[in-house]
């Protein structure tokens, strides 16, 4: 008789294992952390045709041209780039807003420092071995987490009451499987009730549907990378509508070396990506009553050059741009102390400078809208933030 492997048996859990019901937290407020790795071009994503030295400090990477549609008007100086059509009905809701010239504490461009400091929380490389959405975990009641991806990233590693959940083509294990994996590891505690939390999950009509939906509508059309994009922020609105109150995304490809303004390239489709991934979060949540208690922060580990390099792309940089949007989000504006695009007054010479510490918003949730004790955030959450001031980001 056949003998299922190790690995099989693990896989085969894993195709099981989403986030149980936390029907205790139904009415509490919700936060979604989505993760653009590789280094989103702020400027390009909200580019600033206000200032006086953007078209010659961007060169070719300040003409949209090519694009159906010009740069999206914001408040002041800024826009938003023509393939972000949501996003810019947002802001004219009042349910985005920007924050720019924002950035880490961390300057030395290494996308994997920089992601380490973004996701741990402090001010330095490897500083911290846990993230700060791990430690903010116990201070929110007993809330449950969920990480849309195949294992728990390091801003939330560290915490109980974490799940990940991915898409699987497995096929369903049936009762003879569970029942021998049931025998296997009723000796080991963490298999054994990874196992049970999972099988509870197959009698959960409402849970069991957030894994088997099919996509949202008008996906059938597009490449793989959206819909599978646009199909985890779906389900990270059915996980959030049912109880999660933390969710994380974690949408990779933003770095971004060549052909940058290309309307067919690497970098407009993630900018499309990110438009209809938002989207399906928004709609989602509003749907299930959730969206006016909900603040989504979209952030990246550093910003780019100002300069367009030698390959029509933009290196590793600096100052960049963040996104908060959700119903609890006081939008409609740009927050940012802007400090220009001349070569004097750029960071080095080379990037935008930092006016606003990123940490500043995370904390701002963290104690505003998850009410997380300014204690524990000074001590414990965001160590080393306790003078960072409180940003205008919420409503009421």
């Amino acid at each position: 008789m056949h003998r299922p492997s190790r690995r099989q048996l693990l896989l085969a859990t894993a195709a099981l294992s989403v986030a149980p019901v936390w029907a205790q937290h139904a009415e509490a407020p919700r936060f979604v952390l989505v993760l653009l790795r590789g280094g989103l071009d702020g400027l390009s994503a909200v580019p600033v045709p206000g200032d006086p030295a953007f078209a010659e400090a961007r060169g070719p990477l300040a003409d949209f041209s090519a694009f159906d549609a010009p740069p999206r008007p914001l408040d002041g100086p800024f826009a938003l780039h023509p393939l972000l059509p949501q996003l810019h009905a947002l802001h004219g809701r009042g349910e985005l807003l920007v924050v720019h010239a924002t950035g880490l504490p961390y300057r030395e461009r290494s996308h994997f420092d920089a992601q380490n400091v973004l996701e741990h929380g402090g001010t330095r490389p490897h500083e911290l071995a846990s993230g700060w959405l791990a430690r903010a975990l116990p201070h929110l009641g007993g809330a449950r987490a969920v990480a849309l991806d195949t294992a728990v990233p390091l801003v939330l590693r560290g915490a109980a009451g974490v799940d990940t959940w991915a898409p699987s083509t497995l096929p369903e294990p049936d009762a003879d499987l569970l029942g021998r994996l049931a025998a296997l590891w009723q000796a080991d505690p963490a298999l054994a009730t990874a196992l049970a939390r999972a099988r509870g999950l197959r009698d959960d009509p409402a849970l069991a549907g957030a894994m088997a939906a099919p996509p949202p509508a008008g996906m059938a059309t597009v490449g793989a990378g959206r819909r599978a994009a646009v199909g985890l922020a779906a389900r990270a609105a059915e996980f959030l509508q049912r109880g999660a109150t933390v969710a994380v995304l974690d949408l990779p490809g933003w770095d971004s070396h060549a052909q940058q303004g290309a309307p067919n390239g690497a970098t407009s489709h993630n900018l499309r990506t990110l438009d209809a991934a938002l989207e399906a979060l928004r709609s989602g949540l509003q749907a299930g009553g959730t969206w006016g208690r909900t603040v989504v922060v979209v952030a990246t580990e550093f910003g780019r050059e100002v300069a367009v390099n030698g390959t029509l792309g933009t290196d590793h940089g600096t100052g960049g741009a963040a996104f908060v949007l959700g119903g609890a989000v006081r939008g409609g504006r740009v927050l940012a102390d802007w400090p220009g695009l001349a070569r004097a007054q750029r960071f080095e010479g080379r990037d935008l400078r930092i006016t606003t510490d990123l940490r500043a918003v995370f904390r701002t949730v963290l104690a505003e809208h998850l009410r997380v004790p300014r204690a524990a955030l000074d001590a414990e959450v965001l160590p080393g933030s306790a003078a960072l001031p409180a940003l205008p980001l919420l409503r009421g």
